[in-house]
């Protein structure tokens, strides 16, 4: 015990001579970068900003400083809260004035976060409680901010626009959705106090043992980076909440969705290469279009806590990506470092770690033992001034940027706006869009005029709560009572599209069983119930086996059977997929998911979205599109051993035909040149649809392994019967061409590559002289 104590106490000792010394560490550049220097480098062009913040940091006292940094959740400050475990929480959202009275003149917090879905004049009232009593408390008159995890559309809004979850927008391949996602949030949750949006969800769905799977724009970092971009810069540049504005969060810094055994806030273990090649290109994307905040992965990467982690936070972040915005903790995770890590003597040694890797702000929620802790630590001078000094800034910064010490209460004449059929009418087209066929024997569409009996069953058919899965007016919840009365099912949205047949709903499956004579289809509904975080972290991602049983029932009738799979990864159904005649990827599409469901049944939409993530043939290959040869190399001599449904793929009503690749050259420069490639699609079918075109890379031979293909663009045309459409892709050795070594330098290499696109394939070589 004594050898383990004076280790730690060297070690200690050590990181605190680097940490006083007041330097960061340039890895790129070789120098030092002091505190000072870094105030000034992340100054802004606002002179009357950085004034500002400059008179507000003179004035303050310590203890208003440190309660900047500090976040709380609204469970403490509320009349009455059973905030439990899991979906048994309960909050009554009305500020209690002592409790919020005291946090405020005791520790001066300076922002709040969370709650549960509530009437927008409920919110609006609440947040103008806050901001009032603040205001009224606040010496120098610094405003509250508020975070909300609306995480697709304003999920914590009674009557607000519920997009599909991440993992169907990025199946959609249509830019226009995370678009129209950041917009309506935007308009929908700004004037009620909501300007801190902690979205978007930049990880990578790289394994489905993980339960935040569904919050991931699918495998492909191009995707994720490019609709991350689209949302971060409409959500934080949105005119139409003038005079408020939203400050987005890039979470979670880094590596946070590839756990090495499945379970959530897990250890990560990865190559520095494959943390540049996979997991930075999101982020960067999102600093690049202006992020103002970042939430840090819970877990560890190779062994090492994020939140306490100088090289992520600080030398990567910061230096690297030259991120110049505020770094905020995820849910208790100063206290982690200590309790779940282990890294930490205790909750004040966890802090000092936290903020000395370059935390900003502690979302500590619960209690205010932060403050506490971090006026400690300055008073021992273990922690500068200077170093607090950088912190506020940032967050000063953030809130004049927002327009809070302008416009800090709310506003409630703006409310028609929320749940507006307009908005309804963009989340239902994102549904639409998002839900892909992956197999069609034939069977769809079902005409409605044909069918006279249709017979629906399993375990998610006529639930609303497995639609819009966890983050959806509660953190997650199974209670069907709180969802909006108008909202379809799966199977009411069939009754709706099939107003002639007797749509029936049988509740297990020997009820199923006495009504399929009668039946001219069965659509077993399958999945997952609703559920979040920790509660997703599952050791099988095999379908549970009554629903197995219960598929193959339905096949034992001899009818028709068309499996719809509600939920937030892929369930491995390879036992039964053969016997199905017609299998959908339902994802989490939203409340509009229901009539897109069956509106996809009835043929009124001609489906076009293709898998964001190869679907697993089996639980223990699970093998992302990217996937390089030499990991699967025995392998390729298996028939189809990598998956049940590659990445890309997917159905629909019509059929589409490649042909004509072209290139503009066969050679392409590293400084200047560029070449063009064109492919021509034609719709052969009887019926217009939508095809969504995604161009892939192989780099043939490098000086390091290459993924098989590599996703590389895409884009997406309505092309009518007979029709033929031209796509593009423009390719540049500085954006498609190279990759990163271990320390992130690009490297661009002489030789061939392949272009795959459909079923077409060339080759042309890059030439660095």
């Amino acid at each position: 015990m004594k050898s383990i104590y004076i280790k730690y106490l060297l070690t200690f000792l050590v990181v605190s001579v680097v940490a006083i010394g007041c330097s960061v560490t340039d890895t790129k550049e070789n120098k030092t970068m002091s505190l000072a220097d870094r105030r000034k480098f992340e100054r802004s062009d606002n002179s009357d900003f950085e004034k500002k913040i400059d008179e507000l940091l003179s004035q303050m006292t310590m203890e208003e400083k440190i309660g900047q940094m500090t976040q709380i959740n609204n469970s403490a400050i509320v009349t009455e809260s059973n905030w439990g475990a899991g979906s048994d929480l309960s909050i009554t959202t009305k500020v209690d004035t002592a409790k919020l009275g005291k946090i405020l003149r005791t520790y001066h917090v300076g922002s709040f976060l969370n709650g549960v879905a509530e009437p927008p004049q409920v919110w609006y009232q609440f947040y103008k409680d806050i901001q009032e009593m603040n205001m009224n408390t606040s010496r120098l008159k610094i405003p509250i901010i508020y975070g909300v995890d609306h995480m697709h559309g304003p999920n914590y809004l009674e009557g607000g626009t519920v997009f599909p979850h991440a993992l169907n927008m990025a199946a959609t391949y249509n830019n226009q959705f995370p678009l129209d996602m950041a917009h309506v949030t935007a308009i929908e949750t700004a004037d009620i106090g909501h300007q801190w949006l902690f979205a978007p969800v930049l990880d990578l769905a790289r394994t489905p043992l993980w339960g935040r799977y569904y919050e991931a724009l699918g495998e492909s970092p191009y995707v994720s980076k490019t609709m991350a971009s689209i949302y971060v810069k409409t959500v934080q540049g949105e005119t139409e909440i003038a005079p408020y504005k939203i400050a987005a969060t890039a979470k979670h810094f880094l590596g946070y969705s590839d756990p090495k055994y499945g379970w959530d806030r897990g250890e990560t273990d990865m190559s520095e290469q494959a943390m540049y090649e996979y997991h930075v290109p999101s982020f960067k994307a999102a600093i690049d279009a202006g992020i103002m905040t970042v939430m840090l992965n819970s877990g560890e990467v190779n062994a090492e806590p994020v939140h306490s982690s100088y090289r992520l936070v600080t030398q990567l972040l910061r230096d690297e990506l030259k991120f110049k915005g505020v770094v905020v903790t995820d849910w208790e995770d100063i206290i982690r470092l200590y309790r779940n890590h282990r890294t930490a003597i205790d909750e004040k040694d966890a802090t000092y770690q936290a903020i000395m890797a370059g935390v900003d702000m502690a979302m500590t929620p619960y209690t205010t033992d932060f403050g506490d802790h971090m006026l400690a630590l300055v008073k021992e001078g273990k922690i500068s001034e200077e170093r607090v000094d950088l912190s506020v800034s940032r967050i000063l910064r953030m809130k004049l940027e927002i327009g809070l010490f302008e416009n800090p209460m709310p506003r409630n004449d703006r409310f028609d706006r929320i749940g507006s059929s307009e908005n309804r009418a963009k989340a239902l087209e994102a549904a639409r869009e998002s839900i892909v066929l992956m197999k069609n024997e034939s069977t769809l569409p079902l005409d409605p005029s044909k069918i006279k009996n249709l017979l629906v069953a399993g375990p998610n058919a006529n639930s609303k709560s497995a639609l819009g899965g966890g983050w959806t007016l509660r953190w997650m919840t199974s209670d069907e009572t709180i969802y909006p009365k108008e909202m379809l099912t799966v199977f009411t949205g069939l009754q709706k599209e099939f107003p002639q047949s007797m749509v029936s709903l049988a509740s297990n499956a020997n009820e199923m069983k006495s009504k399929a004579s009668q039946a001219d289809a069965i659509v077993l509904v399958i999945g997952e119930p609703a559920y979040s975080e920790g509660f997703g972290s599952i050791q099988d991602i095999t379908l549970p086996e009554d629903q197995l049983t219960l598929i193959e029932s339905a096949q034992a009738t001899g009818k028709p059977v068309i499996v719809v799979m509600i939920s937030g990864r892929p369930r491995v159904m390879t036992k039964v997929y053969d016997g199905c005649d017609a299998v959908m990827f339902g994802g989490l599409p939203g409340f509009e998911g229901g009539q897109a469901i069956a509106e996809i049944i009835s043929g009124k939409v001609n489906p076009s979205a293709k898998m964001s993530f190869n679907f697993p043939k089996s639980v223990n290959r699970l093998v992302p599109h990217n996937h390089k040869i030499s990991e699967v190399l025995l392998a390729h001599e298996i028939p189809n051993p990598i998956c049940l449904v590659p990445f890309g793929s997917g159905l629909s009503y019509t059929s589409f035909e490649y042909s004509n690749l072209t290139l503009s050259d066969s050679v392409i420069t590293a400084d200047t040149s560029e070449i063009k490639a064109t492919v021509t699609v034609k719709n052969t079918g009887s019926r217009e649809g939508k095809e969504a075109v995604l161009w892939f890379l192989h780099d043939e031979v490098a000086s390091l392994s290459r993924p098989i293909r590599d996703l590389k663009y895409y884009d997406k045309k309505l092309i009518k019967p007979g029709e033929s459409a031209t796509y593009s892709f423009t390719i540049r050795p500085n954006e498609s061409l190279w990759f990163p070594d271990k320390t992130g330098k690009q490297i661009l290499e002489d030789g061939y590559f392949t272009l795959m696109v459909g079923n077409q394939k060339t080759r042309f070589k890059l030439s660095r002289q």
